[in-house]
């Protein structure tokens, strides 16, 4: 059976998601939840907290609780998160579907990118991610074969990075990052549902082992009115 919290929680996305409750509108407050739930505040106020780390509503002290645009799904610039992780923390329907996976030799501009040598190979990963029923996201991965020895259908589909962490026993540690909107390309067009857009949000990053060690190169395409990619900072002094 359900946490309580939980289904008050399910009960609020899928009213925010069936446009019953609008973005930027207010939330009925914890006293209505209460009577309508028959909980007590603290399963209304956890549920709000839940709704509020996963980017469904904003909550203003003295105010009460405003929805968020759900339309846009919020990347974190400054972490390091696999996109199995995304979709599992804001709880999204999502589908991966393998366009290739090949073991290869690079090319002379992915030797520079992740530091090759000629005679190695680079496991070669371009995978769709449909979300909701909506091809969104091209994701394009070059692994170095010297630290990621073996891949399968089943690991690409589920998540690389748990495997990564999980069977090789390699630790993930840091990565750095390039953020563009470029000119939808041919492969953008037949592999996403583009619609009328002509242009896609990029990430390129250089993806570190802990050691140092760099191991992955990706460019993740975005249809652009589905993403807002976020960052958390605080002014020093």
């Amino acid at each position: 059976m359900n946490s309580k919290y939980l289904v008050l929680y399910s009960d609020i996305v899928a009213k925010i998601e069936e446009g019953i409750f609008r973005t930027n509108s207010k939330l009925p407050s914890e006293s209505s939840f209460m009577e309508e739930y028959r909980i007590s505040r603290d399963t209304v106020r956890k549920s709000l907290h839940l709704l509020e780390q996963n980017g469904y509503i904003h909550k203003i002290k003295g105010k009460g609780s405003f929805v968020l645009d759900f339309s846009k799904f919020n990347f974190p610039v400054a972490g390091l998160i696999s996109y199995k992780e995304m979709v599992e923390k804001l709880h999204l329907h999502s589908k991966t579907i393998i366009h290739m996976m090949e073991l290869e030799k690079p090319d002379s501009n992915m030797v520079k990118l992740l530091d090759l040598t000629e005679a190695e190979k680079v496991w070669k990963v371009f995978r769709v991610r449909q979300i909701n029923g909506k091809k969104i996201i091209l994701d394009k991965d070059y692994f170095s074969s010297k630290f990621v020895t073996n891949l399968t259908k089943e690991i690409c589909e589920d998540s690389i990075y748990r495997y990564i962490e999980g069977e090789l026993g390699l630790k993930i540690g840091f990565s750095n990052k390039e953020i563009t909107v470029e000119p939808c390309s041919e492969e953008d067009k037949q592999l996403l549902d583009i619609e009328d857009y002509d242009m896609v949000a990029v990430v390129k990053s250089t993806v570190h082992l802990m050691d140092g060690s760099l191991f992955q190169y990706s460019e993740s395409r975005h249809r652009p009115d589905k993403f807002k990619f976020t960052d958390f900072a605080r002014r020093t002094w």
